[in-house]
């Protein structure tokens, strides 16, 4: 159970969380560059300083301050905005090798005794032991390579042994009908593991147009017949380190929206 810090007045949770991330009031003091007993006498997370502890902890601003950026969590219960972040904690960690100021806020990461909890403890283990450099050679031998990586994280290679095949097709159709354009430039496959991650995280959030139950559709369609095997084999990777974790939260979480999904409503 997490320990309350002395002198600080409880009951925000937008604050509780930022405290959490950076480790302690007297961390997040620091990080923010003003003084621990100014945090201290905090009741929530003054206005002025939003920007700068999300920028220090990671924590959004939707959940540092709901009143000022309601938008983003309106209507969300708190399973909707856990998914969502897990969605989007995949996506950031697979479209590119995190730097150190993301290996810094995961090394804070606490996990608890599930198996998505201790994959999470493995992911800041994971962080704090590492740095920017190995991960991103890390990144380019899993993902990119001389040639190619060791995996290529697409749904059209995976269901069909190819590259720009007919899962791709029937994704850039249903991506059309969200309303979501291909960036001009981007010549990288839509069907990539860490864009779907992110779209599912958007469909969750209420980023779309489009109605709760879009969120299973697009998830069986364009998900379930290959991603936890993706993460799998992310797991057991030969050049995966701290990607080790990564694939374990991404087969863990993956299970988890499976079986949830598959509940009679």
């Amino acid at each position: 159970m997490a320990r309350t810090p002395l002198g600080h007045v409880m009951g925000d949770p937008g604050l509780e969380e930022a405290i959490r991330a950076a480790g302690g009031v007297t961390e997040l003091a620091r990080q923010v560059g003003i003084s621990q007993p100014s945090v201290s006498n905090w009741s929530r997370v003054p206005a002025d300083r939003v920007v700068a502890v999300e920028a220090a902890t990671g924590v959004s601003r939707a959940l540092l301050r709901p009143d000022l950026y309601a938008e983003a969590t309106a209507g969300l219960d708190d399973t909707a905005a856990a998914r969502a972040q897990e969605y989007t904690l995949l996506a950031a960690l697979l479209a590119k090798a995190p730097d150190a100021a993301l290996l810094a806020r995961l090394a804070r990461l606490r996990g608890d005794g599930t198996p998505l909890g201790s994959a999470h403890a493995a992911l800041a283990a994971g962080a704090a032991a590492t740095d920017a450099d190995d991960v991103e050679h890390e990144y380019f031998d899993l993902f990119i390579g001389i040639g190619r990586g060791e995996l290529l994280p697409y749904a059209s290679y995976y269901l069909t042994g190819f590259l720009h095949e007919r899962p791709l097709a029937r994704l850039r159709g249903d991506l059309d009908a969200l309303g979501i354009e291909r960036v001009e430039g981007r010549s990288e496959p839509e069907d990539n593991a860490a864009l779907l991650c992110e779209i599912m995280a958007g469909l969750i959030a209420g980023e779309f147009a489009a109605p709760i139950e879009r969120q299973q559709q697009f998830f069986d369609r364009h998900m379930a017949p290959w991603i936890g095997r993706f993460f799998a084999d992310l797991e057991e990777a030969k050049a995966a380190k701290f990607f080790r974790a990564v694939g374990a939260i991404g087969r863990v979480f993956i299970d988890i929206e499976t079986r949830a999904f598959a509940l009679p409503e």
